[in-house]
């Protein structure tokens, strides 16, 4: 449950969910051009979340799909093509992972990188676990989207008192690359 609340409960921990990779700064992406090997690349992406490409100019690819990349460089060479333009293939060459941080009332609060994705509890764990005066029921996770910020209330005070449920557990938002988690 994101916005506003404590999380769902329930009775035994869920299995992981397997989520598609977005693509971070970070990154190196490699693009290919079927039929063009000029415009086959080994592209980093910039902490921006952009990088240039040629006949496209600046590309966003912060928190979007390969699949959505490819799409965009395909709308960008149209006009560079007499015919239907060459497949374009986007692949994760190198992903750098989740990036995210966590500051405030926890033992070792800083910046963390994953090869996987994980949930604000996780999070927490590998920040030392929450300070002797953590302020479990307003956890704050802090997410920039394309309109700003958004704020997702969690509350882990039942959890960590040794008795979540289900719904509890269930409802832990993963975090995205950028996500800073906040315990006060």
């Amino acid at each position: 449950m994101a916005q506003g609340g404590a999380p769902a409960a329930s009775t035994s921990t869920p299995p992981a969910q397997l989520r598609a990779y977005r693509i971070s700064p970070g990154d190196e992406l490699e693009v290919y051009v079927w039929g063009e090997d000029k415009l086959q690349r080994d592209i980093k992406v910039l902490p921006d979340g952009t990088f240039s490409f040629p006949l496209v100019g600046q590309v966003n690819a912060n928190n979007k799909l390969p699949s959505e990349v490819e799409q965009e460089i395909t709308r960008g060479l149209r006009s560079q093509f007499r015919d239907a333009v060459p497949q374009v293939t986007v692949s994760v060459k190198t992903p750098v992972g989740v990036q995210f941080s966590v500051a405030g009332k926890v033992r070792s609060p800083g910046a963390f990188a994953t090869g996987r994705y994980v949930n604000v509890l996780e999070a927490l764990a590998l920040a030392g676990g929450p300070g002797d005066f953590a302020d479990l029921g307003n956890v704050r996770i802090l997410r920039k989207s394309g309109n700003g910020l958004t704020v997702i209330k969690v509350r882990l005070t039942d959890i960590m008192k040794g008795n979540p449920s289900d719904r509890d557990l269930a409802g832990l938002p993963q975090l995205e690359s950028g996500d800073t988690v906040v315990v006060p």
